[in-house]
C-alpha cells in the first residue's frame, strides 16, 4: 500500500470515527429533546458545553439535531409502516430517536451507505436500548432502506 492509500485510508477512518461519535451525541440529544422538550438550540449548545466533542463531526452533528425536528412527520411516516404491531406512541424514547435519527440519514444522506446507517444504528440500540431492540431496530430500517434506498438495496443484494 503506498503512503497516499494509507492516507486515504485513514481519513476515512477518522470520518467514520467522527460520524460515529455524531450519531452517538445526536441520538441522545435527540432523546433529550423529546423527554425534556427544550429547544434543539439549547440541548445543541448544552451538547457542546457539557462534551468533549473534539472527535466529533459536529457539521453532521448539527445536521442530524436540526434536520430531525424539521422533518419529524415525513420522517415517522416513512418507517411507520415498518412498525409490525406497534404503534409509534409504544416506542421506547431510544428507539424512537433511533428510527428517526437513522431514517433521516436514509433520506437525506446518500453518500452514506444504507448498511452504515443501519450498522449503526443497531450498534447505537445495543449500547443503549432495551434488550433486544437493536432487532427490532435492524428489521424496521431494513425495510425502510428497501424502499428509501431501493437502487441501492437491489444492486447491493444482486437483483
Amino acid at each position: 500500500m503506498t503512503s497516499q492509500n494509507q492516507k486515504g485510508t485513514a481519513q476515512k477512518g477518522h470520518v467514520a470515527a467522527t460520524r460515529r461519535m455524531a450519531r452517538h451525541y445526536a441520538m441522545q440529544a435527540l432523546y433529550q429533546w423529546k423527554m425534556a422538550g427544550a429547544s434543539i438550540n439549547a440541548i445543541e449548545a448544552e451538547f457542546r458545553v457539557d462534551n468533549d466533542m473534539s472527535n466529533v463531526d459536529l457539521e453532521y452533528f448539527h445536521e442530524i439535531l436540526h434536520g430531525v425536528p424539521e422533518h419529524l412527520s415525513d420522517l415517522e411516516a416513512t418507517f411507520e409502516p415498518f412498525l409490525v404491531e406497534r404503534a409509534l406512541t409504544e416506542l421506547d424514547p431510544v428507539t424512537e430517536a433511533l428510527l428517526r435519527l437513522s431514517t433521516y440519514e436514509l433520506k437525506f444522506r446518500i453518500d452514506v451507505p444504507y448498511k452504515v446507517v443501519i450498522n449503526e444504528s443497531v450498534s447505537l440500540a445495543k449500547k443503549f436500548g432495551a434488550e433486544d431492540s437493536h432487532k427490532f431496530i435492524n428489521g424496521v430500517l431494513d425495510k425502510t432502506a428497501a424502499v428509501v434506498r431501493a437502487v441501492e438495496v437491489k444492486a447491493n443484494r444482486g437483483d
